[in-house]
């Protein structure tokens, strides 16, 4: 009797201190979101008395907000920020807004020129579906991944990126350039396939990142930003930079885009060796000598004037979020609490602007491409974007966490990392089921609501340990 009450108060105490934990977070959160909703509202204020549909993706020189035109491939974050305003705040004010910023994009549904439609029409449309279950969405996103496996090279293996006969890129000498960024438009591909049936999608997304690991990566598991193929033969030409320092450099975003990529591909595929080329990311990102203490990094690793080089807060907000999600299926390497400190540095006054400054952006410090001389240490929007992908998937994990006597805090989806179960913005799952209601799980037998007193109690009085 006497161990077994001893067991309980251990148990209670074990469950308060998680309680204080998950306070400190919630209130983290949830600060953040205000903020969100004060820089969104003055940034919308501003679209809807022009009377125009305008898509802030950075500032100009002078302070005044940059706006772009539907086929910039920057144009779809703006919807999806707004998209994740309304899921993360439930105010359905936001989704008539939402709503009309993403169907301005109609149109990109049928754009070739270019890969950079996964990213437009995923972090608009998409969302759109995943958020509001708008299911008129569905065949823009079916309608764009057929767009973009028109650039699928079948004798390379790969998506183009860009197009090589005009623009700067042309300069360059390429034949069948593909940049690392390209593996985050996989993710259409994938979404296209499950929403029609049509396996095509799949199988070219699942080739280009087969190609892309074995020619993108170096030695030291860093990537370089462009490879160039020979379109008919596969035969690599060149292997080189576009945004980064050198072509020899590791370009930090590009860090970002390989460990989101490979993060994401695992999710769809269950392929174990895409889990280890994302955790092989990881390690070169966080055992880099050039890392800041604060894990928002310099624009390149290998900079030449670290530590006085711009940092890149899009980088490191990408970052974050894939870490949330690489999180559910390695439970054990403190990929959360790493996701937890790049948070708390965004966070932080140092790259979050005071309401009503920056354009109106959330996060300053930025970086676009210092080669080009374009967008140094400024908003981006799609900083902003993963910044908010990554507070959402902190929401939901923080939700879906609880302290187990004798084991500390662990996922519920931790359980199902096995079967490689999750999906975009912290849709994760595993043995136990959601249940109607926030927070209200169901696991062998035992109905348990994270938050409630009754129900923590009783985990503790049967000292549960149903997740291993």
């Amino acid at each position: 009797m006497k161990t077994t009450l001893t067991t309980l108060g251990i148990s209670l105490l074990v469950l308060a201190g998680c309680a204080g934990q998950k306070q400190t977070a919630n209130d983290f959160i949830q600060e953040n979101i205000d903020n969100a909703v004060a820089q969104e509202t003055l940034q919308t204020d501003i679209i809807e008395k022009s009377g125009k549909i305008l898509n802030p993706r950075t500032i100009n020189k002078d302070g005044s907000i940059h706006y772009v035109p539907i086929d910039d491939w920057c144009s779809g974050f703006f919807p999806g920020n707004i998209w994740y305003t309304y899921e993360l705040t439930g105010d359905k004010k936001w989704l008539p807004l939402a709503e009309k910023y993403t169907e301005a994009l109609d149109s990109v549904q049928y754009l070739t020129w270019h890969h950079d439609v996964g990213f437009m029409i995923g972090s608009s449309y998409l969302n759109g579906y995943r958020f509001a279950n708008k299911e008129e969405y569905k065949p823009v996103i079916i309608q764009t991944a057929k767009s973009l496996s028109t650039r699928f090279r079948p004798g390379a293996g790969v998506i183009q990126s860009w197009d090589a006969d005009k623009g700067w890129q042309a300069e360059r000498g390429w034949k069948c350039p593909v940049i690392i960024d390209n593996m985050m438009n996989l993710e259409l591909l994938f979404e296209a396939t499950k929403l029609s049936g049509d396996s095509t999608f799949y199988n070219v997304a699942k080739k280009h990142a087969d190609t892309t690991m074995a020619n993108h990566f170096r030695a030291d598991n860093s990537c370089y930003h462009v490879v160039d193929y020979d379109p008919e033969t596969g035969e690599v030409r060149k292997k080189q930079t576009a945004q980064g320092y050198a072509d020899e450099s590791s370009w930090a975003r590009g860090q970002a885009w390989a460990l989101y990529g490979y993060t994401m591909c695992y999710r769809y595929t269950h392929d174990a060796k895409y889990l280890a080329q994302a955790e092989k990311v990881y390690n070169f990102i966080f055992g880099n000598k050039n890392l800041p203490e604060d894990l928002v990094p310099y624009w390149d690793f290998d900079a030449p004037k670290i530590p006085n080089e711009p940092r890149d807060a899009s980088a490191a907000a990408c970052t974050a979020s894939a870490l949330y999600e690489l999180s559910t299926y390695v439970t054990d390497k403190g990929y959360k609490e790493t996701a937890d400190r790049i948070m708390e540095s965004l966070a932080s006054p140092a790259y979050r602007a005071e309401v009503g400054t920056n354009g109106n952006f959330i996060l300053m410090h930025s970086v676009g491409s210092i080669p080009h001389g374009a967008e140094i240490d400024v908003p981006l929007n799609y900083a902003d974007y993963y910044f908010l992908e990554a507070l959402k998937r902190k929401r939901d994990l923080s939700g879906r966490r609880a302290c187990l006597p004798g084991r500390g805090a662990l996922s519920f989806a931790a359980a199902g990392r096995r079967g490689g179960c999750g999906g975009a913005g912290g849709a994760f799952c595993g043995p136990a089921r959601q249940l109607d209601g926030p927070g209200l799980w169901a696991g062998h037998g035992a109905h348990l609501r994270l938050g409630d007193p009754e129900s923590e109690e009783r985990m503790a009085r049967q000292r549960v340990t149903y997740y291993k």
